[in-house]
């Protein structure tokens, strides 16, 4: 009776042996899942990181260039900007430059013109008072000066102003200018001296 007792004590614990260790084998087994399982949701993790880390860095790339490229742009247009008003500042200076030269050119070439009138109209004053104390020569003078008013003018009627002194010469001068005048265009011309506003004494021609 012990015996039978004894060997049933030890398939209890047989049994007890077996039963333990199909626990612990579907213990292992569900660990070792488990660790696959996790390896498998790091690894998915771990690529989706990456890829997003990669995305974020794409993404910042092309921000960074966006904003690189519109900086470029501004700066550009900055500097366009500040040579085209330089650029406009210098032609303006030029041009006023230039302009104050041809002025004070312009106002020198007029003041030595004037000079130079000044001093011809002096000389020929000077000169045309020695030839009116010659009647002759002054009469051919005043004829000449006559038939230039004339052919200039081109009038068929004409008053001539001259000094009380050169009334009579110049009465004469008329006479002769009239005709010249007459042959020379086939047309006739009446001249008349203003006697009513006669030039100053001191005056000439």
């Amino acid at each position: 009776m012990s015996q039978a007792q004894a060997l049933s004590d030890d398939q209890v614990r047989l049994y007890r042996a077996i039963e333990c260790h199909g626990i612990l084998a579907n213990h292992l087994s569900l660990l070792l899942q488990v660790g696959q399982e996790l390896k498998k949701m790091t690894a998915f993790i771990k690529q989706e990181a990456m890829e997003k880390a990669r995305e974020i860095e794409i993404k910042a790339d092309e921000e960074f260039a966006i904003e690189k490229s519109k900086l470029v742009r501004q700066e550009q247009a900055s500097i366009d900007s500040s040579y085209a008003k330089k650029f406009k500042a210098a032609a303006m200076s030029q041009q006023i430059t230039r302009s104050t030269v041809a002025n004070k050119t312009r106002l020198k070439v007029l003041s030595a013109r004037q000079e130079m009138l000044d001093d011809i109209f002096e000389e020929a004053q000077k000169k045309l008072g020695e030839h009116t104390k010659d009647k002759g020569k002054y009469q051919e003078i005043l004829k000449n000066l006559m038939l230039e008013g004339f052919y200039a003018l081109n009038e068929p009627s004409i008053q001539i102003r001259v000094r009380k002194q050169d009334y009579d010469i110049a009465k004469k001068a008329i006479q002769a200018a009239c005709k010249e005048y007459k042959d020379n265009l086939k047309k006739d011309i009446s001249a008349t001296m203003d006697e009513g506003n006669p030039l100053p004494e001191g005056s000439y021609v």
